[in-house]
């Protein structure tokens, strides 16, 4: 069986979450780790060993033990369910993954802003994952603009063994289905 680690990148609303847990159900033997979950566990259960100010490490490093523990612990498939915008921080992250043998698939979620606002309005997705931000409108706007200043960048093949970009959402059954043809599984 070859082994996959899954990163999904894309902003927030893009369907991610949505995607990851769809896969996990296709994929036999994989395991979703997704940030908001520990960002949600975090801010209910240990609020106040949250950094003041700054990035979440306290995140990171919850994150970084939930991803060590997959991969020396367990034979699964990884799918990470987060924003993963930043390139070089994916590009360490993947060079990871890679010494540890897994091979890499990138989906990028890249549909409109517009339909990502639509999404957020209509949404009733709890905001205690949030620290920072008051909403989710606050988070696609500097998601937005951290594009266009070049500080968070789409992927591009040569990151990965494999990329798939989602423009639609009607792309999502047919890029699970061929995630499942390159594990080697049979979709359930």
């Amino acid at each position: 069986m070859k082994r996959l680690v899954i990163l999904t990148v894309g902003k927030t609303h893009s369907g991610k979450t949505t995607f990851g847990r769809e896969l996990e159900r296709r994929l036999p033997e994989s395991a979703v780790i997704d940030r908001d979950d520990v960002a949600e566990f975090i801010n209910s259960q240990y609020e106040s060993l949250l950094p003041k100010q700054g990035a979440n490490t306290l995140k990171d490093a919850l994150t970084r033990t939930l991803v060590d523990y997959a991969v020396h612990e367990s034979e699964k498939h990884i799918i990470m369910c987060n924003n993963n915008s930043n390139r070089e921080g994916r590009l360490r992250m993947l060079d990871w993954f890679h010494q540890k043998g897994l091979l890499s698939v990138l989906v990028y979620f890249n549909l409109p802003d517009e339909l990502l606002y639509s999404r957020i309005a209509s949404s009733e997705r709890s905001t205690a994952i949030l620290r920072k931000s008051k909403s989710f409108d606050v988070v696609l706007t500097r998601q937005i603009a951290d594009l266009q200043k070049g500080q968070a960048e789409p992927p591009t093949e040569r990151e990965s063994e494999y990329l798939f970009v989602i423009n639609d959402s009607d792309e999502v059954p047919g890029t699970i289905q061929k995630i499942v043809q390159i594990a080697g599984g049979k979709s359930i």
